[in-house]
């Protein structure tokens, strides 16, 4: 990869996903493109590029999916979900008990662990039955939607993070793969959405996670995707950002 090639990506990146790459990041653009060249055919990142700058939507979808798809797991950092279920939740309670209904999104959800975490949290919690909770899961790519629409895990995957009561209670095991059981599946909303842009068609929430996302970011992207976050949340609403 020369270096005009790697200046390409990384504007490319930043304005498609605001991926924002140091300098010394080609190690880890040429570990995961080459990958795709190769299978699209191609002998390297050079010519991988040349398509791009050709007009090839398919392949620079490709190229942000294969940047943006970070790593995710059940309960991940465990504090945020404690925090949830012995903190938030039972003060939303109280807050929302004249409408008994809760908004909850889950920002750069990927396959889909976060929000289906959320989910069982929220199905486990005993002063919610009879609510209406909405779980609103986004991110980027349509590819990690599509899993974790389907809900389906592999054995790795479940005994990540996942408590093995919370496994026997609302997975079904089908040969090597877990599936999450309909109910759960049916509390989240899957949508693509990218948070450069205006997210104000959502609505507004009482709990946002905005987890492992913003890390990649550069300041002036990050602030303003906290104005928009700002902009959309309950004034007594919680946002979960870190562990």
């Amino acid at each position: 990869m020369t270096p005009l090639d790697y200046e390409f990506l990384r504007k490319f990146l930043k304005e498609r996903s605001g991926l924002d790459l140091s300098a010394d990041k080609q190690y880890l653009v040429e570990s995961r493109l080459i990958p795709l060249a190769r299978k699209a055919g191609m002998p390297g990142i050079t010519e991988l590029v040349a398509k791009i700058k050709a007009g090839s939507d398919a392949l620079a979808s490709e190229v942000v999916e294969a940047m943006t798809t970070n790593e995710t797991f059940f309960f991940r950092d465990k504090i945020p979900f404690d925090h949830l279920r012995q903190t938030i939740l039972p003060a939303l309670l109280q807050a929302r008990a004249s409408r008994r209904a809760l908004r909850i999104w889950c920002a750069a959800s990927s396959t889909g662990q976060e929000p289906y975490s959320v989910a069982m949290c929220v199905k486990e919690f005993a002063g919610l039955a009879g609510w209406r909770v909405e779980i609103v899961a986004t991110d980027l790519s349509q590819e990690v939607l599509e899993k974790s629409k389907a809900g389906i895990y592999s054995q790795f995957e479940v005994q990540r993070g996942l408590p093995i009561q919370m496994l026997v209670r609302h997975f079904t095991q089908t040969g090597e793969l877990w599936q999450l059981n309909a109910d759960i599946r049916a509390m989240v909303q899957h949508r693509q959405l990218s948070l450069l842009q205006d997210f104000s068609h959502l609505g507004t929430f009482d709990v946002i996670f905005c987890r492992n996302v913003l890390i990649y970011f550069d300041q002036d992207t990050k602030a303003g995707v906290f104005g928009r976050l700002a902009g959309i949340l309950e004034s007594d609403g919680v946002l979960l950002l870190g562990a």
